[in-house]
């Protein structure tokens, strides 16, 4: 069987017997979906990349505590969350200033519809940001990367069951107030 048809929990024992083309194949399966997550949590690519890329490096240095019983997706995300929630306490030690969009240096090429997008990601984006970790998390799980109440359960408290966690998927979108909760495929930041 080709290295890429194999499941995870194969191609982790293989890197764990020292074989990187494994790790590659692993990369290519989930540096997109990681990448895309993180971003969700951060809204800024230049950081969803260096914390995906900081995710993996955390994966192959600590894939001897991997556990073949956890699906190793889980656990994959877990590390991306914590290292998201790490990127974010040190944004706010280490605040920036933004380039003002109005600037001269800015140039203007935008159409009218991507300005709009834009400016609708960057109100999704400050409301989701405004959450607390544990709904953001939630809401970026059920939203942006759909998955089952019981994987989300797995992720926050498994000791809650699925539709306790549900419910809290449903709250950031009630606080945010009603007919805000457009679709993340909607938006183009």
């Amino acid at each position: 069987m080709q290295l890429h048809e194999q499941p995870d929990s194969e191609v982790v024992r293989q890197i764990q017997s020292g074989d990187d083309s494994a790790f590659d194949e692993l990369m290519g399966r989930y540096k997109r979906p990681v990448v895309n997550f993180v971003f969700r949590m951060l809204g800024n690519a230049d950081d969803a990349d260096d914390v995906a890329q900081e995710v993996f490096v955390r994966v192959y240095q600590k894939l001897d505590t991997y556990r073949p019983e956890t699906k190793f997706s889980t656990w994959l995300f877990a590390l991306a969350r914590n290292a998201a929630i790490d990127r974010l306490r040190w944004r706010k030690r280490h605040p920036t200033e933004s380039i003002d969009p109005d600037s001269p240096l800015v140039a203007a090429t935008d159409t009218a519809q991507e300005v709009d997008a834009r400016e609708l990601g960057e109100l999704i984006a400050a409301a989701v940001s405004e959450l607390p970790e544990d709904q953001r998390t939630v809401l970026v799980l059920a939203v942006a990367r759909p998955l089952r109440d019981k994987h989300i359960a797995t992720r926050e408290d498994p000791v809650e069951g699925g539709i306790v966690v549900a419910n809290s998927a449903e709250r950031p979108a009630k606080r945010c107030g009603e007919g805000c909760v457009p679709s993340w495929n909607d938006v183009r930041v």
